[in-house]
């Protein structure tokens, strides 16, 4: 719909933005002279208008495939490739109307037009750039979301493979929760979800992390229930959990907390590890890290805490 109706508005804008212009300088009225006159001006300069357009358009595009972010050259290209059709077109209108072409007329032919364009392609050129930058984030975190999930099923299929033999029933069990989670994973990474289902999900992947886990292990779960209606990105807060059950060790322990504090989610995970454990981070935490930042630039923080005995990491964002 755009390039039916908007090339005739933005070659009527440019018309009338000359005859201004020429009506001051020479004490003319355009409504005055012949309906004819005025007609052939404006249908060369909505002709021209079309033209004009799709070259920007097609420099705008080529730059856009080439990921180029000169601009001022780019405002160059623009002038060098439309001024000489501007003058081709309209310095023989003026040549053939009202007086002949004088001078003021070059003047305004190749000031006025070239200023709409350049304010047409900036415009269209930063949209352009804000559409790719979201259609590339929006990719990245498709793939951040993805890298994940291979570790996550890895482990899952291997607690059912176990329980197949000790007990058919509680395998069952676990492949439908496993289902159930996988379906939650398939959400799309830029539209939010409840908190309470973002906890619900949580909680199922702890219990099943919990059957494979040493029977030892001392899990402290605890869950605002005041957690409910407010919205997150999805699976931002499994990577610390995963990470935890990945590494917990020495006295053996987990604590997981969830609570709110001035409209921000407040979560954190600590765990025990091995006296002289390096690991601590790995591909889940650095991923979390970039999708917060596409997902929440300037307003989160992940803070990461690790002694001899234990890691922890807190997480605060807005809900």
């Amino acid at each position: 719909m755009k390039r039916i109706w908007f090339p005739p508005l933005f070659g009527l804008a440019v018309y009338f933005s000359i005859r201004l212009v020429e009506d001051v300088q020479s004490g003319m009225r355009f409504w005055n002279r012949p309906w004819l006159t005025n007609a052939i001006e404006i249908g060369t300069s909505i002709a021209v208008s079309y033209v004009q357009i799709w070259v920007m358009d097609s420099i705008r595009h080529r730059n856009e495939r080439r990921g180029t972010r000169r601009f001022l050259r780019e405002f160059w290209e623009v002038y060098g490739y439309t001024t000489p059709i501007l003058n081709a077109a309209l310095v023989p209108m003026c040549a053939l109307t009202d007086d002949g072409l004088q001078w003021h007329d070059l003047v305004d032919i190749n000031i006025l037009p070239p200023l709409f364009n350049l304010v047409y392609y900036a415009v269209t050129r930063t949209i352009g750039s804000l559409r790719v930058q979201s259609e590339q984030q929006r990719a990245e975190l498709k793939f951040l979301k993805a890298q994940f999930h291979p570790h996550f099923l890895f482990n899952a299929l291997n607690t059912v493979y176990f329980q197949i033999d000790e007990n058919a029933e509680v395998a069952k069990r676990t492949i439908e929760k496993l289902s159930e989670l996988l379906r939650y994973q398939l959400y799309d990474p830029q539209q939010q979800v409840p908190v309470s289902r973002e906890l619900e999900y949580l909680q199922a992947f702890i219990d099943l992390q919990r059957q494979r886990m040493n029977p030892h292990l001392l899990l402290d779960v605890c869950f605002d229930k005041s957690l409910n209606g407010q919205h997150i990105y999805p699976l931002l807060l499994l990577p610390l959990v995963e990470n935890a059950f990945k590494y917990a060790g020495g006295d053996y322990w987990i604590k997981i907390s969830a609570g709110q504090e001035q409209n921000r989610l407040q979560f954190s995970v600590a765990n025990a590890i091995p006296e002289g454990e390096r690991s601590g981070g790995g591909i889940g935490l650095e991923n979390l890290r970039r999708r917060l930042e596409l997902l929440y630039p300037g307003d989160h923080s992940l803070a990461t805490k690790k002694n001899e005995n234990y890691y922890s990491a807190v997480l605060s964002i807005p809900i």
